[in-house]
């Protein structure tokens, strides 16, 4: 009999000690109330149509004041029991700081086995209701002194069930209401930031990956904005209208999807990878379209898909990577992040992990660092075509220029110049050419050797460009002979500029190879281009004539060539006739 009595004194210990863990209790003293870390009971309604007398009859789970019950949860009765341990009154305010992710919530206010009050909200009216304030139900609770209250909370969610509650005293209560969401805004603020730049990005360059990396960065700043609460905050935003903006969940990949094919340009050199990649959008878009018509229903394979998607996307950039692609490593880095925050943040809405910070805000931190190592992308990619334009360029600039000398050759010079003769034919301007040639150059390659030739040559070239003005064109023609085009240069300031040249090079110093002195002298040919028809070819001929002719009249001087000939109709059927 003692044996009998002692088991059932056991096992009503374990029957009290068990409804006393599903009962927690929440006991508010004197001091200063902020209750954000505490116990509460929980039911999920399978059914989705329980009364209150039915769901306070339930056995409830214990779980923490913040909780993530997941997608099968759609409706949740949760119980808090208050106790009021102190000798006076008091006005206590219950938060629920998410629910603005829900559709509807009822609130059933228990004391002494009756129901006292009684409030449901349902979220598509939230806007005009004095319940909620930014995304925020505050419910205003009188627990007199000594006394216990119980509240019954129904929380019907769309997808899902992501539950968290506080208590505050009346101070406590407006801090909290009006503390903002600084991180939210930021994260907000920074994708916002980079859609602008990568705006501009696009109309410098028009690149499709631009408009794709813009698409994902505003997918993306919604659902942040949306799943964090910023929308209800800012724009007091609630609602069926708004969950349908969630959609955003899905265009979100689909840009991202987009963007690697177009950075990574699988259509042209990875045909296989590029067709995994179009699979995947075939899917998303699948339930792009699905979302339109439900998308509470659309939602729930989100976590799948998103796995899929993982999975897809990190296989291809591993054989992108393994194919050699130079973008595809960074691409790789940023991925990780987001996949490993977004694994902490699919746990947390499955219930598998409880909520914390880091968790809760798991794909909003992941968003931001994948998007600003694609903005690295971006930039890292127009760095590299910039590398390689410029490679071009050299290459164009060296099959352009003169070796020897720098100066631009022949092969440049005429189209060139041809292009310089058009603008002054436009603009009514004048132009003109010079052409000189160095004296006895052959002399000075037999005397001193071609090394010292090389030498010559380089010092007249250095003095050319030092003493021509920047929209001058300066250009060796071949061996000892140069032309200097000067646009806006009449003959007379054309023959100044000649005889510049030639003091210059006459007091040239040039030293040969075993340290002898090597006296340069040049002469100049100068000619005014007639705009009205004459070409390059022909003044230059007539330039090269007076050339000669100072040659002739002893070197190391400047002649001008006579003013082109100019013939009209009437002329020339003169000529014909006689």
């Amino acid at each position: 009999m003692d044996l009998y009595k002692q088991v059932l004194f056991a096992f009503m210990l374990l029957l009290a000690a068990a409804q006393t863990r599903a009962a927690p209790e929440v006991v508010t003293g004197e001091h200063p109330i902020k209750q954000t870390d505490f116990r509460m009971g929980y039911f999920v309604d399978a059914s989705h149509n329980l009364t209150f007398d039915q769901a306070r009859a339930q056995p409830f789970n214990e779980t923490g004041n913040r909780t993530s019950l997941g997608a099968d949860a759609r409706v949740a009765w949760y119980r808090l029991i208050l106790r009021n341990a102190s000798d006076t009154d008091q006005k206590l305010f219950i938060h629920l700081p998410h629910a603005y992710h829900l559709r509807s919530v009822e609130i059933y206010e228990e004391r002494d086995g009756q129901l006292r009050q009684r409030e449901q909200l349902n979220m598509n009216q939230a806007a005009d209701s004095d319940l909620m304030f930014r995304g925020t139900l505050v419910f205003p609770l009188a627990l007199p002194a000594q006394q216990s209250t119980t509240l019954y909370l129904r929380s019907v969610s769309y997808s899902h069930q992501w539950f968290a509650i506080d208590i505050y005293n009346e101070r406590a209560s407006r801090l909290a209401l009006v503390s903002v969401n600084t991180d939210i805004a930021l994260m907000v603020g920074m994708l916002l930031a980079l859609v602008f730049y990568n705006a501009l990005l696009y109309f410098a360059t028009s690149n499709r990956e631009n408009i794709y990396y813009s698409l994902y960065l505003i997918s993306g700043l919604v659902w942040i904005a949306l799943s964090y609460g910023l929308i209800a905050s800012v724009f007091d935003g609630y609602g069926d209208a708004v969950f349908q903006l969630n959609m955003s969940l899905i265009t979100m990949p689909i840009f991202l999807l987009l963007f690697m094919m177009s950075i990574f340009e699988t259509k042209l050199f990875y045909p296989t990878e590029h067709r995994f990649l179009q699979a995947l959008i075939a899917l998303l878009a699948v339930t792009f379209i699905w979302s339109l018509f439900d998308i509470s229903a659309a939602l729930k394979p989100a976590s799948s898909l998103a796995a899929l998607m993982m999975l897809v996307t990190f296989s291809v950039s591993i054989s992108l990577y393994r194919k050699g692609h130079p973008l595809v490593k960074y691409f790789l880095v940023g991925h990780s992040f987001f996949v490993l925050f977004n694994i902490l943040a699919v746990l947390t809405y499955k219930g598998i992990l409880s909520p914390t910070y880091v968790s809760s805000h798991g794909v909003g931190i992941g968003i931001v660092l994948e998007a600003l190592t694609l903005a690295f992308i971006i930039s890292h990619r127009i760095k590299l075509l910039e590398d390689m334009r410029a490679s071009q360029e050299d290459l164009k600039k060296q099959a352009d220029t003169d070796p020897l000398t720098k100066l631009y050759n022949r092969r440049y010079f005429f189209p060139e110049s041809d292009y310089l003769l058009n603008l002054a034919r436009s603009s009514r301007t004048s132009i003109s050419i010079v052409t000189l040639d160095i004296d006895h150059f052959k002399r000075i390659n037999d005397s001193h050797g071609h090394a010292s030739g090389d030498q010559v040559i380089r010092h007249l070239a250095k003095t050319l460009k030092e003493e021509s003005r920047t929209i001058d064109l300066v250009a060796r023609l071949g061996g000892e002979e140069f032309v200097v085009l000067l646009p806006g240069a009449n003959l007379m300031e054309a023959g100044q500029f000649a005889e510049r040249i030639r003091c210059a090079v006459q007091a040239l110093e040039v030293t040969s190879s075993i340290g002898e002195n090597i006296q340069v002298t040049v002469s100049i040919g100068v000619a005014e281009i007639d705009t009205t028809q004459e070409s390059i070819e022909s003044a230059l001929a007539r330039a090269d004539g007076a050339l000669y002719e100072a040659k002739e009249s002893g070197r190391n001087r400047v002649c001008q060539a006579e003013p082109a000939m100019v013939y009209s109709i009437e002329a020339l059927a003169d000529c014909v006739g006689d």
